[in-house]
């Protein structure tokens, strides 16, 4: 028999689920057996959340989307909330919502930091926290947080961006010593990812071609990664398989971050 991930009849809490990493990860959990809940900020009626609803369901699995802005500090506990009566339980928590806010220390105001800090930080602590009680009788339950290669090594004007994210490693430390072996939590790092977002960002240059081109080069590997990547890690990840990973975070940037300098 072949190796499986089997996440047969669990049940995952994914955020950010309209577009890029957040759908593809909904995506495969659903294909590894999970029934999936999932948030974003647009309405049911979008064309993201139809997206997300149509590929948990081609999976043969129960899609449940709640519409919802992790960054207010009121919402996650209504969001685990909704995700647990939809479900009716939760298993796995995968905490991804998230958002460039790339505006350098020296331009950034009071306002993009707080911003920055509610999403990008703060929203993964307060999910988890909520998610906490029902994961425990999952007997392990797992919270894997999306982060950034940012992490790690930035450049300039990305701030505060990276200042968030470097906060997650120690989020994922100190819920992963705290909290085992009840709920085992895992982060997941990465660095340039092949989605719509970043193609916008290559197309702000004169050559988006060349650019591209140029940006894989960067990569040992010789390309960027896709969405669908981080998904099957996530499944991984939240498998039996995964269960001696605790308390760190993946890097899963094409070797990017092994270069000394471009």
């Amino acid at each position: 028999m072949a190796l499986q991930i089997d996440l047969q009849d669990k049940r995952v809490l994914v955020t950010g689920v309209t577009s890029g990493i957040g759908a593809a990860i909904a995506t495969v959990m659903a294909e590894a057996g999970c029934d999936v809940a999932g948030c974003g900020r647009s309405g049911l009626d979008s064309s993201g959340a139809r997206a997300f609803v149509e590929s948990v369901e081609s999976a043969g699995r129960r899609a449940y989307y709640v519409q919802a802005d992790v960054s207010d500090p009121q919402v996650p506990a209504a969001l685990v909330g909704e995700a647990v009566d939809g479900l009716g339980g939760l298993d796995i928590l995968v905490s991804n919502a998230g958002r460039n806010v790339f505006k350098g220390a020296a331009d950034c105001t009071d306002a993009d930091w707080d911003e920055c800090m509610q999403l990008d930080l703060a929203s993964h602590w307060r999910l988890a926290r909520e998610a906490r009680p029902h994961l425990e009788k999952a007997s392990p339950g797992a919270v894997i947080i999306i982060g950034s290669n940012h992490a790690w090594g930035t450049i300039p004007g990305c701030f505060p961006y990276n200042v968030a994210k470097a906060g997650l490693l120690g989020l994922v430390q100190s819920l992963a010593i705290e909290w085992s072996p009840a709920v085992r939590t895992v982060g997941i790092a990465p660095g340039f990812i092949d989605t719509t977002g970043n193609q916008a960002w290559f197309n702000s240059f004169d050559d988006p071609a060349a650019e591209r081109a140029r940006t894989e080069a960067m990569h040992p590997v010789g390309r960027l990664g896709t969405s669908r990547e981080i998904g099957e890690l996530c499944a991984f990840l939240s498998s039996p398989m995964g269960g001696f990973i605790a308390g760190t975070t993946l890097c899963v940037d094409g070797g990017r971050s092994a270069l000394m300098q471009d």
